[in-house]
């Protein structure tokens, strides 16, 4: 039994905020401790014109002010995306706003964008460099006259800090929100958030409960905007997956196993529709390397996860990296490029 094993009934009992506090001064520290491990030749990339030494991030909503970058490196992922950041520093919807659901592998949450602001992100991480990439997510304050100009500004603020960009227009957490995927709000947003930032790669992130034609026509948006990319998918306002569960009507996103199935399909529409001109980033219900695989071989070039690690630890990285590796050899493939996409293009 792993440490985490014996260690995560004592987590359990603590508020999941209180808890994640925890986990993030535990990473601070251990990010002290030297470089991130090595890792095989055959999970490495060169995407985004970035080099990932293996396809998985932390997904946004970890560490929401960049305070433990380097420690999440440290237990091996191959990018860290920071966030949701927005232009000014708000504390989120009220508490209690996480909650577990172990029984379904899932989290409900409605934090909100509860962050310290874009200015103190910026101060922090200007000042520092980091050994693998940093994608900052971006978004709009609640409160915001014009919810546009707050992603222009955070592009305009990052776009020299950042190793990648991501407009988060599908949390479900801020009233409204979601409804900038459609229409023209989306395109100018892009627009705009390119105009600011022209020189780094920018990704859109969208919600799993979008039809897949309106998916496919936000992608559609994203290649004549010159975007690189989207993250398929946000958290779900869907609850067939956690139906009887405790908590499970509490409002919010849900995150985590219920959601694999949803993100897959969808990200595997989107491959099929944009025959891979855009880079696409996997995330939702990824606690094994099976899972990761089947988003690599829907259409996905990276992979992200967040409350895998929740209800497995930190050593769930190592594992899944080395387990990915080997059903990538016992499938035949010498490097993870050749799987990406493969079960849409043989269904051709």
């Amino acid at each position: 039994m792993s440490l985490y094993r014996l260690l995560r009934p004592l987590l359990f009992a603590l508020p999941p905020e209180t808890a994640h506090g925890l986990t993030l001064s535990s990473l601070q520290m251990l990010g002290r401790l030297g470089a991130p491990p090595q890792d095989e030749a055959i999970l490495a990339q060169h995407i985004l014109g970035l080099d990932f030494a293996n396809p998985f991030g932390m997904a946004a909503g970890f560490d929401k002010d960049g305070v433990a970058i380097q420690g999440v490196h440290r237990i091996g992922f191959g990018f860290a995306e920071i966030g949701t950041l927005t232009p000014l520093p708000q504390p989120g919807n009220p508490s209690p706003r996480v909650f577990r659901l172990p029984q379904h592998g899932a989290l409900i949450n409605r934090l909100g964008f509860n962050n310290q602001g874009q200015m103190a992100a910026s101060k922090r991480l200007e000042s520092m460099t980091f050994a693998r990439p940093v994608g900052i997510n971006i978004g709009a304050n609640k409160k915001a006259e014009d919810r546009i100009a707050d992603y222009e500004a955070g592009a305009a603020r990052f776009a020299a800090i950042a190793d990648y960009l991501t407009v988060n227009i599908s949390s479900p957490n801020t009233p409204g929100l979601r409804d900038l995927q459609s229409g023209e709000a989306a395109g100018e947003i892009m627009r705009r958030v390119r105009a600011a930032a022209p020189d780094i790669p920018v990704l859109v992130k969208i919600a799993p409960d979008m039809r897949h034609d309106d998916a496919i026509g936000l992608a559609e948006s994203a290649l004549a905007e010159n975007i690189d990319g989207l993250i398929i998918s946000n958290t779900t306002l869907a609850r067939d997956g956690v139906a009887g569960a405790k908590y499970a009507d509490e409002a919010g996103g849900v995150s985590g196993a219920p959601l694999f199935d949803a993100s897959t399909d969808m990200l595997r529409a989107v491959y099929r529709a944009t025959g891979g001109k855009l880079t696409l980033i996997g995330v939702g219900g990824v606690s094994s390397a099976a899972e990761a695989y089947k988003k690599i071989r829907a259409g996905a070039s990276l992979v992200q996860l967040y409350t895998g690690l929740v209800y497995e630890g930190p050593g769930l990285v190592t594992r899944m990296k080395r387990d990915l590796a080997a059903r990538l050899r016992a499938d035949g493939f010498t490097h993870i490029e050749e799987a990406i996409g493969r079960d849409v293009e043989d269904a051709k």
